[in-house]
């Protein structure tokens, strides 16, 4: 049987189900990942801080799926603009949406619509080089920044201001974002979390880097901190976090022109600003069985830029079901919308986990699939597909257009750098001929 399969998103969910596929039904299936942008890989590229360069080593395994029989990377296509979800449905025998979160949730405070607020998904994606981004405003004028969140990714943003460019120099960092990064007067950066270090989700490695860096001293307040024996409850990882945290609270202020203040028990509550942010207004919290409660007792913090990581909403997408609550689609157990179209990644179970997480969803979808369809509908889906999107004037990329771009972006690269990525959609595509 020959089955003719979707991927919507080419990013690592919509990898890990290719490869479950291609482990399911060898060269007999026909499968096609298709995404909205003209480069594959997703959030490894555009997502993952561009000075974790060992992370971005897993899309060696995306190429190899990439070459397998029967798969093909079609970009340039959005789904609900150039091809309607009916469309795919009525010429592949399942579709599947590896689609992700792209849409950061809103901080749902007064100000919160003021110029210098932005969510953590646009300022990462504005120094990765996502062409979406790429003109994004970014006030660096300020001495202050706040960032509001406890998790890896308010770690991300506060290291990439951190940085001296030198240290930057060897990441595939946009080159706008170097040279206005250059320029930046932000001196003061607030991690801002309602609850303790307890409850806070960095892991170990991405703390501990923030003690080696060149112009940058991290700063916990000691009242911020649980009596040391409480650590014995975490499990180890947390335990060395709160470690690092322990050993920053500990370490003598020195002579760092840039600092990096913990603000433990603070609850954002307004964005205050002349005509734009110029000030996050925090309330002190306490813990009230784990669940961090107001206490009227507010503090100012200055800033001209605010970066809300405070999680990210699945796009939706005419035609199909969307579950406002949980800000993704509503799916079963396995993955399954209903028969015929399915959901891997964050677009199932939301915005979680690390990159390999998505594998087992792969396989989890794939045998939804493979339950479902007992035979195939038969036809040539990928001609079906491009005749359609011919028909239609939409300019769709391949991987071969993919590794010649990559190639380009290689050669262009700063000395020492893995790339200098291309951020305009239009030099993509000219490039691409």
């Amino acid at each position: 049987m020959t089955l003719n399969i979707a991927i919507i998103g080419a990013g690592p969910a919509g990898y890990y189900t290719a490869e479950a596929a291609l482990k399911r039904w060898g060269g007999t299936a026909r499968i096609d990942i298709i995404d909205r942008l003209p480069t594959p890989y997703g959030l490894i590229r555009a997502g993952v801080a561009p000075d974790h360069q060992s992370i971005k080593a897993v899309t060696k395994r995306y190429e190899a799926t990439n070459l397998g029989a029967g798969v093909r990377f079609v970009g340039n296509v959005a789904v609900g603009r150039d091809v309607q979800i009916a469309e795919l449905l009525a010429i592949y025998d399942a579709v599947v949406l590896s689609v992700g979160a792209p849409h950061d949730k809103p901080l749902g405070i007064p100000g919160d619509d003021l110029p210098g607020v932005l969510g953590s998904g646009a300022f990462v994606g504005w120094y990765n080089g996502h062409p979406e981004f790429a003109g994004l405003q970014v006030p660096l004028s300020h001495h202050g920044a706040a960032i509001i969140g406890n998790g890896n990714v308010a770690i991300d943003c506060a290291r990439i201001l951190a940085k001296t460019c030198e240290e930057l120099e060897t990441s595939d960092i946009a080159q706008h974002s170097v040279d206005a990064l250059r320029r930046s007067a932000v001196r003061d950066i607030h991690i801002v979390g309602r609850r303790g270090p307890h409850q806070a989700s960095f892991t170990t490695k991405e703390m501990g880097e923030l003690g080696h860096l060149e112009r940058a001293q991290p700063l916990v307040k000691p009242g911020d901190l649980p009596p040391v024996e409480e650590d014995a409850a975490l499990d180890p990882g947390d335990r060395k976090t709160v470690t690092h945290l322990r050993n920053f609270a500990a370490t003598p202020r020195g002579d760092k022109p840039i600092t990096i203040h913990f603000e433990f028990f603070r609850r954002p509550v307004a964005v205050e600003g002349n005509g734009k942010a110029e000030r996050l207004i925090v309330e002190t919290t306490r813990l009230e069985d784990g669940k961090a409660v107001g206490t009227g007792e507010l503090h100012a913090i200055p800033c001209g830029l605010v970066i809300a990581c405070i999680g990210y909403r699945t796009a939706t997408i005419p035609g199909v079901p969307y579950d406002e609550g949980l800000g993704r689609f509503p799916v079963d157990g396995e993955g399954r919308i209903f028969k015929g179209l399915y959901a891997s990644g964050w677009a199932r179970r939301g915005p979680s986990g690390t990159i390999g997480t998505n594998r087992p969803d792969g396989f989890a979808v794939v045998d939804a699939i493979g339950a479902d369809v007992s035979e195939s509908r038969g036809g040539d889906a990928p001609a079906a597909l491009d005749a359609l999107l011919a028909g239609r004037g939409v300019k769709t990329t391949h991987f071969a257009n993919w590794q010649a771009l990559d190639a380009h972006e290689v050669s262009r690269a700063r000395p020492g750098a893995p790339r200098e990525k291309l951020v305009s959609l239009a030099e993509m595509l000219g490039l691409i001929g």
